[in-house]
């Protein structure tokens, strides 16, 4: 699986297990909805303030998001 897929996947199944729309992750981040969204489905490449800003969100490892780690 690809890199930006499979990080598009963990953050939008850590997204769902919060209860949370993309519209409130993507305020959290300062960017639109659609530009989230394109996170999500491992479209664009995320800066690594993003990568650090999401994962202490969501309480996780940088490299869970990334897959380099099974461990939250």
């Amino acid at each position: 699986m690809d890199i930006l897929k499979g990080m598009g996947n963990r953050i939008k199944e850590l997204r769902k297990e919060k209860r949370l729309r993309q519209a409130e992750v993507a305020k959290l981040l300062e960017v639109t909805p659609q530009h989230y969204q394109k996170i999500e489905y491992g479209k664009i490449n995320i800066s690594s303030l993003t990568l650090c800003t999401l994962a202490d969100y969501f309480e996780v490892s940088t490299d869970y998001l990334l897959g380099r780690s099974e461990e939250r």
